[in-house]
């Protein structure tokens, strides 16, 4: 396990730091000290539910301080605790605010460096610590990491079924989309063949008209032979 120095001491561990958070130290301290000496899953519980907004910001760094852990030296992470914790002041943004009679007043914007330090239970006191779990009748808790790792594939699980999901509603707009334009085209020769038949008729009304025109002679004829008859 990789050594760390906190303060004036060097112990084993491993540690993440978030350095320029805009919080002050005050408000960062106050925090770290509900989960400093925590197991890592006490730890995480409490800064879950806390309802200081500085508590996410140390949340992802105790998180990034166990990947730290398991991925460099290789340790479960329900076997690690929080060794020491502390939030460092970092420099201060300087801004002014208008105030009456053409003063004003300076705005001091704090930020700190939060360092979280996870290490590994001795054997005995791992052994401890399961024997009061025992006494419990539970087990010790699952590995966070595990946690992590379901959680980030159900995420994913469901990224991927959203994605799936608007895939076939886009799809369904297209099908509908083709769908329509083809009605479109056979109402367009629906209109045309009607059209068609239209022109074909008109031919055969003017011949009936023409039929007519030829009718009519004959009943002038008819009337004529009519007047002649009678005189």
């Amino acid at each position: 396990m990789a050594a760390v120095t906190v303060g004036s001491e060097t112990r084993p561990g491993s540690r993440a730091v978030a350095k320029y958070v805009r919080s002050s130290a005050f408000k960062a301290r106050e925090v770290l000290d509900l989960v400093r000496g925590k197991s890592y899953s006490e730890a995480r519980e409490i800064l879950t539910f806390s309802e200081r907004r500085i508590s996410d910001t140390i949340a992802k760094c105790l998180d990034s301080a166990v990947a730290n852990a398991e991925h460099n030296d290789e340790l479960d992470g329900e076997e690690l605790f929080v060794a020491a914790c502390y939030a460092d002041e970092g420099p201060t943004l300087k801004r002014w605010r208008p105030r009456a009679r053409g003063r004003a007043t300076r705005i001091r914007k704090r930020t700190c460096h939060i360092t979280v330090v996870v290490a590994r239970y001795t054997d005995e006191e791992l052994a401890a610590i399961d024997a009061r779990l025992a006494l419990k009748g539970t087990g010790r808790r699952s590995s966070a990491a595990e946690a992590r790792r379901r959680r980030v594939a159900a995420s994913r699980e469901r990224d991927a079924e959203r994605a799936a999901e608007q895939e076939r509603d886009q799809d369904e707009d297209d099908l509908e989309a083709l769908e329509g334009d083809l009605d479109d085209e056979a109402l367009e020769a629906d209109f045309e063949d009607a059209a068609d038949e239209d022109e074909q008729d008109e031919p055969v009304a003017e011949d009936a008209a023409d039929e007519d025109e030829q009718d009519e002679p004959v009943a002038e004829d008819a009337a004529d032979e009519d007047e002649e008859k009678e005189s």
